[in-house]
């Protein structure tokens, strides 16, 4: 393959193109971008979920403070009721 002749073609292409993209005077293009209130709604969800705490203390500390003192108790029957709910779909 002779590179010579593909650099030739490439130059007789170049030479016929046009730029079609040419600025013509007093006309001017902006670029608009619109957002959709679903958009929006979606944009401020994220924000909120993003500066909320991961962890509810006000939930979480009454549960910590009864395991670290010992009284925190867990019925057997309503554990065995959580999992067949969970894993057998009762």
């Amino acid at each position: 393959m002779r590179i010579e002749a593909y650099t030739q073609v490439q130059q007789a292409y170049k030479a016929t193109y046009t730029n079609k993209a040419e600025a013509k005077p007093g006309v001017t293009k902006t670029d608009k971008v619109q957002i959709s209130s679903i958009g929006k709604d979606i944009t401020t969800a994220k924000q909120a979920v993003k500066e909320a705490a991961d962890i509810r203390e006000d939930v979480v500390a009454p549960i910590k403070e009864k395991v670290n003192n010992g009284t925190y108790d867990v019925s057997a029957a309503s554990f065995a009721d959580k999992l067949l709910e969970k894993f057998a779909g009762f």
